[in-house]
């Protein structure tokens, strides 16, 4: 059963590493306890006092009196300094006063109108270039110096003290101004919360998740490095006087929000929300484009009018909001992503209308989605895996690497469910199984990706001329319209042109995550394999010749590799090239043996080797041949 604190004195304790676990320390008294690194996931924290205990309230007030007293004396000598003018005996004096108040006018302006920062900037400067002056005033007029050490009277006197006092008010005006938390001068405010929060409550690298703090009182309370996912912050009093350094809460409006829960109308564009607790926050008209809103919970928060566009939305709880008239435009979600009982009558698929019209992609187009249909419109893409291309893509090195990431995670089925075109981003969205290892498919795909495009280069060093006619005439073109219409039912209309290295696709202006498509193809192209075979004869003559001949070396053995492959008869064509294409991955790879990339893509190469042949009679001298030679590859090249 989790520990009971509740309404205790707690002062000074320590829970440093402890496994406090659903905790209940409501209004209990937390001011200097110590949970650092502790465990306080559930924690209830509501109405708990945390902060300073007072023998430290002692010690911070008594430091804080002898800097007001050191400001104040220094203030008083601005004054005594620039009361100099007032000295007419010497024309030094003259001139070290003026200079005294110009740069202090020069300092209260350039800090009132810019910030702390650039007016002691002035001061540095004034520091830097003062003293070469006043060393060449001593030796012109040595007589003026012995002014400011005596005191001045009369008149001067009394614009030194006035002086001294309007500085003085300066300071403390700028002192409100901080602790009003304007932003021109947060880290001012940020170097204070560090002074005043120590000795105070830590839960410095402590597991706050979901831990509540509703009502508590945090001033002088440190959570840096603390998890604080889904932490309740509501209506906390004096958070802003915490030390949150490295969390979401330094952000000013996020922790005002997180507050407050009020965030109508406002603007979170580009904010890193990750973890944040924002149920039943009202977002109504609120501006969250672009912001990180990954594992947030807006359980029966209002986001009617909300601004979503291109958010980040991955294990984010939507559970019971209110979403009516919100824009989603390529906002991204997935399977974590939970929209149950979303109360929303319709949304918009674009941000701004398109040009020329005020149409901005309604869903649905009329009338209004009925219980449940808002979630049904999501699910088709929940298990999706999302590539996308800004640049263009080269689909030859595209079907390739596909290819090589099904073969590498053959127990999980991949389908290419859509290809969009957007604007001219490409946006190829691939079908996976529920459980599938999204993060590591899409890195597979776009390493893979990679490793193909490099491959495509080289034929690009050739003439544009040579490299077309390869292009047009290569297998793979055919390949990749057999492997789309085979690997998926709903696949985008597109066809290719008499440059096959060119695609024709029909854009897709159609914002949303649930695209439909069409199934119809049209191609040409014809397989020449004496080109194929030529450029892997070239690739395998670069590599080196077994030092001793009774002993065949790696370009002996895909030497023999590839005649077997060119020999069989019972081989189709495409599957032929296909078969010598992954001859040539394998002498890529016998270039540099050691490299992870390359141990990768030969690895992959195998596999694609004894699939084309795994369809062949068992007794077909190419499927021994590859029984022999292909153990022998892959000791040479350090498989295993």
């Amino acid at each position: 059963m989790p520990p009971d604190y509740a309404d205790q004195n707690l002062r000074g304790r320590s829970f440093k590493g402890q496994n406090l676990t659903g905790a209940n320390f409501s209004k209990a008294d937390i001011r200097g306890a110590n949970f650092t690194n502790a465990i306080l996931k559930n924690a209830d924290f509501t109405g708990a006092k945390a902060g300073l205990q007072l023998h430290w309230v002692i010690m911070l007030l008594i430091v804080a009196l002898v800097l007001l007293a050191e400001g104040a004396i220094y203030s008083i000598s601005v004054g005594l300094s620039a009361a100099s003018i007032f000295d007419t005996r010497y024309t030094g004096s003259l001139f070290i006063g003026s200079v005294c108040i110009i740069v202090v006018a020069v300092f209260c302006i350039v800090t009132l109108r810019k910030n702390l920062i650039a007016g002691l900037g002035v001061i540095a400067v004034t520091l830097i270039l003062i003293p070469p002056v006043f060393l060449t005033l001593f030796v012109a007029f040595p007589k003026a110096f012995p002014v400011i050490r005596t005191s001045p009277r009369g008149l001067a006197l009394g614009f030194a003290l006035l002086l001294g006092f309007a500085f003085i008010l300066f300071n403390i005006f700028i002192g409100w101004r901080i602790q009003g938390r304007d932003d021109q001068d947060a880290w001012f405010d940020s170097v204070v919360n560090t002074f005043a929060a120590t000795g105070g409550t830590s839960f410095y690298g402590a597991n706050l998740i979901n831990a509540d703090f509703t009502g508590a009182i945090l001033e002088n309370t440190d959570f840096r490095k603390a998890n604080l996912t889904l932490t309740r912050f509501y209506e906390a009093k004096k958070l802003d006087f915490a030390r949150v350094d490295d969390t979401i809460l330094a952000n000013r409006a996020v922790l005002n929000l997180l507050v407050t829960c009020n965030g109508r109308g406002k603007s979170y564009a580009g904010a890193n929300l990750r973890g944040a607790n924002l149920k039943d926050a009202d977002l109504n008209k609120a501006n969250l484009k672009g912001a990180d809103i990954i594992a947030v919970t807006f359980e029966g928060a209002c986001l009617e009018w909300a601004n979503l566009t291109i958010t980040q939305a991955i294990y984010t709880n939507f559970t019971s909001a209110h979403m009516t008239g919100a824009f989603i435009e390529a906002w991204n979600i997935d399977s974590t992503t939970k929209l149950y009982n979303v109360d929303c009558r319709f949304i918009y698929l674009l941000e701004y209308p398109r040009l020329g019209t005020d149409d901005r992609e309604r869903r649905p187009s009329s009338g209004e989605f009925q219980p449940g249909e808002f979630t049904k419109l999501f699910e088709e893409v929940l298990n999706t895996v999302d590539l996308i291309f800004r640049d263009g893509i080269d689909w030859k090195a595209f079907v390739n690497a596909f290819q090589q990431v099904q073969v590498e995670n053959e127990e999980t089925k991949l389908a290419i469910q859509s290809i969009e075109n957007k604007y001219g981003v490409f946006v190829i969205r691939i079908k996976v199984p529920i459980d599938a290892d999204k993060e590591k498919i899409h890195s597979d795909l776009k390493q893979m990706y990679q490793l193909a495009l490099q491959e495509v280069e080289k034929y690009k060093a050739l003439s544009q001329a040579r490299y077309d006619e390869i292009i047009r005439k290569s297998a793979e073109m055919t390949n990749i319209v057999r492997f789309l219409a085979a690997q998926s039912g709903n696949v985008q209309n597109f066809q290719f042109g008499d440059n096959a290295g060119n695609i024709s696709m029909t854009n897709s202006n159609d914002a949303s995550r649930n695209i439909n498509v069409g199934r119809d193809f049209n191609a040409t192209g014809t397989i020449n394999l004496g080109d194929i075979s030529g450029t892997v004869k070239n690739t395998i003559n670069q590599l080196p010749a077994s030092p001793e001949p009774e002993k065949p070396g790696i370009k002996e053995l895909l030497t023999q590799l590839q005649a077997a492959i060119e020999a069989d008869k019972n081989l189709p064509q495409e599957d032929k090239a296909e078969a010598l294409e992954q001859v040539k991955a394998l002498a890529e790879a016998g270039k540099s043996p050691q490299e992870g990339a390359m141990q990768k893509a030969a690895k992959t190469a195998i596999k694609i080797l004894k699939g084309t042949i795994s369809s062949l009679p068992s007794a077909t001298k190419l499927v021994e041949q590859c029984s022999n030679i292909l153990p022998l590859i892959s000791n040479f090249l350090g498989l295993g």
